[in-house]
């Protein structure tokens, strides 16, 4: 009975304007700090790492390279410093935890396989399948010929140019 209260009562205070993503993709966190009585918004992007937990206590840590040198970050999915977060890129993994990468030196150390066809790529595919289907097929054109047509065809001598 308690139990049925408790998860009735997180599963209300769960933010529910968080974009869903996975470990591997890339992400930007726009959180908010508070100094000396003001307010900024503080963006950090990077690799999610891992996503730990559930339901209130949910996290996940980003990590990215900042002059050299390797910074990550944990953050609760249901934050209130955290103002909004944006999907970059879906990254194709095969692990549940990318905690490899931090041994990772250089380029390699933020490198991920995309996982999927970007926006552009996609909108043009689906541009040049309507085109392809309005042409008429000329391979048809090609069949209608018929033979006498062909003959006369092949008796004209090409004009020469001078």
């Amino acid at each position: 009975m308690n139990t049925n209260f408790l998860q009735r009562a997180e599963k209300s205070m769960i933010r529910k304007d968080i974009p869903e993503f996975e470990v591997g993709d890339s992400i930007a966190v726009h959180n908010i700090l508070r100094e000396k009585g003001k307010e900024r918004v503080q963006v950090f992007r990077g690799i999610v790492l891992a996503i730990k937990g559930s339901g209130l206590a949910k996290t996940f840590t980003i990590r990215k390279i900042s002059s050299g040198i390797g910074v990550e970050k944990i953050f609760p999915f249901n934050s209130p410093s955290i103002k909004k977060i944006v999907f970059e890129k879906k990254g194709k993994v095969r692990r549940a935890k990318l905690y490899y990468m931090r041994k990772r030196i250089g380029r390699s150390a933020i490198k991920i396989t995309e996982g999927s066809i970007s926006e552009s790529m996609k909108q043009q595919h689906a541009k040049l399948k309507k085109e392809l289907e309005a042409e008429p097929d000329k391979s048809e054109k090609v069949a209608e010929v018929k033979p006498e047509d062909k003959e006369n065809t092949e008796k004209k001598e090409p004009e020469k140019t001078k």
